[in-house]
């Protein structure tokens, strides 16, 4: 039995049963606990419920960050780059989260940046109601917490990370073994004014007035932490003076200002003999907020807009449904999806009679294709929408997808070298069902070209993919299906042209010898994701991932044997697999720990979330290479292009700081970077200058590319 009649079975069943145990690890390969230790952070989730969790009360909880020296988080409102702590709660039914009791946060300088945030110990305070809903189990009567954290630690470098907590409280009992955490956090909350302050807009500056302070406080220095971002200058030189008993202050409005808000909260805080003291005012707007900045355009040919995309339909948006119908024929000469594709086609040689059924399979592979693009682009637009930061080929940052597509392509190497047939595993009833249907294998065949090829699409049509994610749903799909469209033509053309059709060689003994060799572009491409889940999960994860591979290779064999010893063989075999996973498999699904400031050579340093900004805006010239592991192009150019020995030597004599932004894993503060360039997948190579918009150059990269971009420097 040939690949293409089978690969609506083994497509099912190979993948149910390949990714379910790495699934069930993958859901357990972060330990839920109530503290998080990182290199730089330890995250502890507290309680504080001294009269119990009876409906009506107050429990409060507080995510506690202890960073080591130098390392900080971020508050509400950032100030320049950052991004402020996120909880997010699941809880019972009956009891309701409350916003975060932000402390006082302290003004942190990074150059000519200034964030607002915590370093030290902080503890971020949250109240939970307990209505008349909630129902603890007479059984357990608990109250149980969980929490996912995310939060933005930095120095020089940033490094994202979360963590996931759970607390059990008893619902009639007293939780009080961290009040004086709590007690200290609501003694330094800041208080409400009574007496709202008012702002009037002077230009390109903000005029604060807030009456109702302390008299104690008449004369003294204020310092001031707007609550809503972008829209005064964080680092920028401002003044303040009292007036009476009123204080005042002229504060600069950002450059790049996001919102015209009509009411603006505001914190000051007051420091006498080492006490810090806040006070919340909110200042309503006076005058007409200046017209935004418009978002400068890119000049250089071969750069992308920077700008919001326009509503209507763009010129552009039909050279990216070409660039994408170009970009999807390409996808057919990928290593992974070639051998499908020239194994279907050359099916045609042992039915070139039956015109009608080639064309009935072109067509359902052509509709395998294009639904399986769109279902996928769908589920992105709609992730993103939801808030997600994800792009194109988010799918490879999970190890357990990189596991399960090794396992795939090793099941279906084995079968294209000869050592199965997959007929020998399924019922006779089952095979003739399967023979009765070609429509159906055909169409899952194109579902599994999709499952194979939609990481290689990035390094073809990153302008297309970044340009769908930006439009509107129906224009964003159209892109999409237009990839499918193009890698389904080859053999649709083929399967309703006579004339390609009679271009092909006559049935043989070749067909079998070229099947065989099929299989070692499969084995080729299992090389290349156990070297991206070592990546990820380090040199244990991917030794671990081989003996697996070992292992199926070793219960596929037991499987074909005959007589008395098949039995004993298979169940042995496949034993040992199943203990292998059980030992083994929580290495394959568990992130090993990152290195924030690794990097391939010397040469590069490690991107973080505002780096760019403050370099360039120190006077160095920047450029940065979004890469990733799984990204078969980025790893061609960072040994090609990148590696130039004359290329490098001109961009350390022009004083370039080289970036490189590693994508491998999921990290939504590149995700966010890269959409800012209109870009959704890597490679994606951007050059930044002092008083320039940023150049984002060809995916696949030349020397010539990266000189044209230094020019002028």
């Amino acid at each position: 039995m040939t690949l293409p009649k089978t690969l609506a079975r083994w497509l099912i069943t190979a993948l149910f049963i390949a990714i379910s145990p790495i699934s069930t690890l993958a859901q357990g390969q972060n330990s839920i606990t109530n503290v998080v230790t990182t290199e730089q952070v330890r995250a502890e989730l507290m309680a504080y419920a001294p009269d119990g969790a009876d409906p009506g009360k107050t429990v409060w909880v507080g995510l506690q960050l202890n960073h080591i020296p130098e390392w900080h988080t971020y508050w509400k409102n950032s100030g320049d780059p950052g991004q402020p702590t996120e909880l997010t709660w699941t809880l019972p039914t009956g009891v309701l989260a409350g916003d975060i009791a932000w402390p006082l946060p302290h003004k942190m300088p990074l150059g000519t940046l200034m964030n607002y945030g915590y370093e030290g110990s902080v503890l971020l305070p949250v109240p939970l109601t307990i209505t008349p809903d909630f129902k603890p189990s007479p059984l357990s009567p608990e109250l149980e917490i969980k929490l996912r954290a995310s939060w933005l630690v930095c120095r020089q470098e940033c490094v994202p990370q979360d963590g996931e907590f759970v607390l059990r409280l008893p619902v009639q009992s007293s939780t009080a073994l961290n009040a004086s955490v709590f007690d200290a956090a609501f003694q330094a909350q800041p208080l409400a004014l009574k007496t709202p302050g008012s702002i009037t807009l002077d230009g390109q500056q903000i005029k604060l007035s807030v009456p109702g302070l302390p008299a104690s406080l008449q004369g003294q220095k204020l310092d001031l932490f707007p609550e809503t971002p972008e829209v005064v200058e964080p680092a920028a030189a401002w003044t303040q003076a009292w007036q009476g008993d009123v204080w005042t202050a002229s504060l600069p409005m950002a450059v790049h200002r996001g919102a015209d808000p009509t009411l603006m909260p505001m914190l000051l805080v007051a420091e006498s003999a080492g006490q810090r003291r806040g006070y919340l005012t909110q200042a309503q707007v006076s005058g007409t907020w200046p017209a935004l900045a418009p978002v400068a355009e890119l000049s250089p040919a071969a750069a992308v807009p920077v700008a919001p995309l326009p509503t209507s339909v763009p010129p552009s948006f039909w050279l990216a449904l070409l660039g994408a119908l170009l970009g999807g024929m390409i996808l057919n000469l990928m290593p992974c999806v070639f051998p499908v594709l020239a194994i279907k086609v050359v099916s045609f040689t042992r039915h070139a009679d039956d015109r009608r059924g080639h064309r009935i399979s072109g067509l359902a592979y052509s509709a395998g294709v294009v639904l399986s693009f769109v279902a996928l682009g769908a589920l992105m637009i709609a992730l993103r929408g939801a808030g997600e930061q994800l792009g194109w080929g988010f799918q490879l940052q999970s190890p357990a997808v990189v596991a399960a597509l090794a396992v795939l392509f090793t099941v279906i190497g084995l079968n294209l070298a000869g050592l199965f047939e997959f007929g020998q595993f399924v019922p006779g009833n089952l095979a003739t069902l399967e023979a009765k249907n070609p429509a159906v294998n055909a169409f899952l065949s194109g579902m599994l070209a999709v499952v194979i090829a939609s990481p290689c699409t990035a390094p073809f049509m990153g302008a297309s993919l970044g340009l769908a994610l930006n439009l509107p749903a129906l224009q964003a799909l159209a892109i999409f299906a237009m990839i499918g469209v193009g890698m389904a033509l080859p053999y649709l053309a083929a399967s309703w042209s006579p004339a390609l059709a009679r271009l092909l060689p006559r049935p043989g003994a070749w067909m079998d010898t070229f099947r065989r060799a099929m299989a070692f572009p499969m084995f080729a491409t299992v090389v290349w994701l156990v070297w991206v889940l070592g990546q990820q999960t380090g040199i244990d994860g991917a030794s671990a991932l081989l003996a697996l591979l070992v292992g199926l290779a070793l219960v596929i064999w037991a499987l074909t044997l005959h007589g008395r010893a098949r039995l004993p063989v298979a169940v042995f075999s496949i034993a040992t697999v199943a203990m292998m996973t059980w030992a083994t498999g929580q290495n394959i699904v568990t992130f090993s720990e990152p290195t924030s400031t690794a990097v391939s050579t010397t040469r590069w340093q490690a991107w973080a979330p505002g780096k760019v900004e403050a370099l360039v805006a120190s006077g160095s010239p920047v450029f940065v290479d979004f890469t990733a592991a799984w990204c078969v192009t980025c790893q061609y150019n960072k040994k090609n292009a990148l590696a130039n020995a004359e290329l490098l030597a001109d961009m350390e004599a022009k004083k370039v700081v080289l970036l490189r932004a590693d994508w491998t894993r999921r990290d939504p503060a590149i995700t966010a970077a890269l959409a800012n360039l209109g870009r959704s997948g890597v490679p994606v190579y951007a050059m930044y200058q002092p008083g320039k918009a940023p150049v984002v150059l060809s995916e696949i990269l030349s020397v010539a590319d990266v000189r044209g971009a230094m020019v002028g420097l």
